[in-house]
C-alpha cells in the first residue's frame, strides 16, 4: 500500500509539482450556507493558484457564491454524489485532482501535505478522518465507517482505515485509467480499485470538523448502499486478477 521515501522521491526539484498543477473538485448541492468559507479556504492555502471545479445541481445560491470566488461550475440535474464527483474529477486537465467535499468538515489547511505526499511519489493520498477519532461525526457514521473499512479490508486483502473520505489527491493518470461504476458508493470505489491494481496509495491522517448545513444523506439508506458497492468493487478487482483462458 505505500513505499519508502527512497523510492517514491521524485528526483528533481525541478519535477515537482505545484498548486498551479492541481485542481480542487467538488460535487456541490445546496451548500450555500459552506460554500463560501471552503473556497476562501482553498484559495488562501493555495494562494489562489489551484483551479477548483465544482460539478453543481443546487436550487440556491451554491453555484452563484462558487463562481463569485472564481470556480468553474459545470451545472447538471441532480443525479446523486458518485454522478457529480465522477465529472468532477474527469473535467480538468491539471496532473493533480484533489477531491473534497463542500460543507466544511474537511481540513483545507493540509492541502500542501496532501501535495508534498504526491511529490513524494504516491499515487493516491487518501485522507484518514478516523484516525484522530473524528468526534464531531455523528456516532452512527463513525461505527459505520469503521465496519466498511473493515469489511474492506478483509475483501481486499490490505487494511484501510477509513474508505469513504471525501478528501484524497490523485495523479491524473490513475482517475483516467479507471472506468468509475459507483454513485453513493463511489468514495469507496476511488479508493478500492486503485489499491487493487497497485497504485501506490497513501492513508494520511486529517482532521475532521462538524459539518455546516445538513446532510443530504439517508445514514441507513445510504451506508447499504455504499457496503453494497464495496463488497461489488471488490469482487469485481479480484476476478479482474484471474488468468483468463483465451478464446478457442
Amino acid at each position: 500500500m505505500t513505499a519508502t521515501t527512497d523510492e517514491t522521491d521524485r528526483t528533481s526539484e525541478d519535477d515537482r509539482y505545484t498548486f498551479e498543477d492541481v485542481s480542487v473538485v467538488m460535487g456541490t448541492y445546496n451548500e450555500e450556507e459552506a460554500i463560501g468559507k471552503v473556497l476562501s479556504d482553498i484559495e488562501d492555502v493555495t494562494d489562489g493558484k489551484a483551479e477548483i471545479v465544482c460539478v453543481d445541481g443546487s436550487s440556491d445560491r451554491t453555484p452563484e457564491i462558487a463562481r463569485e470566488h472564481g470556480a468553474t461550475v459545470i451545472e447538471q440535474q441532480p443525479q446523486g454524489y458518485g454522478v457529480a464527483v465522477r465529472a468532477a474529477i474527469l473535467a480538468p486537465d491539471r496532473p493533480i485532482v484533489v477531491t473534497t467535499d463542500c460543507d466544511d468538515t474537511y481540513p483545507m489547511e493540509q492541502l500542501p501535505e496532501f501535495l508534498s505526499l504526491i511529490n513524494d511519489g504516491y499515487d493516491v493520498v487518501s485522507g484518514d478522518r478516523l484516525y484522530h477519532g473524528a468526534d464531531a461525526m455523528p456516532a452512527f457514521n463513525r461505527f459505520g465507517n469503521h465496519a466498511f473499512a473493515a469489511v474492506a479490508s478483509v475483501l481486499m486483502g490490505t487494511r484501510v482505515h477509513d474508505t469513504t473520505t471525501g478528501m484524497r489527491a490523485y495523479r491524473r493518470e490513475v482517475v483516467e485509467s479507471i472506468e468509475w461504476t459507483e454513485n453513493t458508493g463511489l468514495s469507496a470505489e476511488l479508493l478500492i480499485r486503485p489499491l487493487m491494481r497497485n497504485y501506490d496509495v497513501r492513508e494520511h491522517p486529517i482532521a475532521y470538523r462538524e459539518r455546516a448545513g445538513q446532510t443530504k444523506l439517508d445514514p441507513l439508506k445510504g451506508g447499504l448502499e455504499i457496503a453494497r458497492s464495496i463488497v461489488k468493487v471488490s469482487l469485481e478487482e479480484r476476478l479482474r486478477e484471474l488468468p483468463h483462458r483465451p478464446k478457442q
